[in-house]
């Protein structure tokens, strides 16, 4: 067995990073561009301002080219070459001269930047890292936050309500043939996809608010949990220093 051989195979497989290599849409609950101002607004209320902004994982930069207007300097990341190359044609189609777009993880990021934020952000990323890499992540990201800013995870997985979501608890049609069909179907391919070696759920890991908490205390922050409004399973996670 050549040398290059055996690195590849000992070398673990981002089954994330493979699915979105050639995505080029970020999975809103609405690609229309209405939706996205209204979610892009919601979550401008909650970054509450700021100068500069990093957006981790800002995907097809459906939302970075509503933040971009209300800062002076704005930095988008992800890992997915293809959601980058569209995020490059709404910057272009906005003029959003002030944006620059870097391709990283979670872990290369780091290196790539060459500045402090008053905010940094993510949006329905986080619950593609587990416990240990979004400690890691928020422990780095403290060390290029200005002095006043907020770390903020939108769109973080509630293990208490999504698996009421996922059975349509919260759809309008509640009827008990449709719930048991959910269900059926959802033990069906947890089974096909451990069998096939695949992530249990294309959305990720849900994370407990008091656990992401700990992290964020361990840190040193303080953190305050929000209910999205556009996203009836998922919570906002605002993290910042007294």
């Amino acid at each position: 067995m050549s040398e290059g051989h055996e690195k590849d195979i000992l070398k673990p497989k981002n089954v994330w990073e493979e699915f979105f290599a050639d995505k080029r849409k970020g999975g809103h609950r609405s690609s229309a561009e209405e939706f996205l101002a209204m979610e892009a607004r919601e979550k401008l209320f909650h970054l509450d301002g700021g100068r500069t902004l990093l957006d981790f994982g800002c995907g097809a930069g459906e939302l970075l080219v509503y933040y971009a207007p209300e800062y002076e300097k704005t930095i988008g990341v992800d890992f997915s070459p293809s959601m980058l190359e569209e995020a490059s044609k709404r910057i272009r189609e906005r003029n959003c001269e002030n944006t620059t777009l870097i391709l990283a993880d979670n872990k290369t990021v780091w290196d790539k930047l060459d500045s402090s934020f008053d905010r940094i952000t993510a949006a329905g990323v986080f619950q593609y890292l587990t416990y240990q890499e979004i400690e890691d992540f928020i422990s780095n990201a403290s060390n290029y936050l200005n002095k006043g800013g907020k770390i903020v995870l939108f769109d973080m997985l509630d293990p208490r309500l999504y698996p009421l979501w996922k059975i349509g608890l919260f759809s309008q049609d509640k009827s008990v043939r449709k719930f048991l069909y959910k269900a059926v179907y959802g033990v069906r391919n947890t089974i096909s996809t451990s069998l096939k070696k695949r992530p249990k759920d294309i959305l990720g890991y849900s994370h407990n608010p008091n656990k992401i908490k700990k992290i964020a205390n361990k840190n040193g922050f303080e953190i305050i949990c929000v209910q999205s409004m556009y996203y009836e399973y998922k919570y906002h996670a605002i993290i910042f220093r007294s």
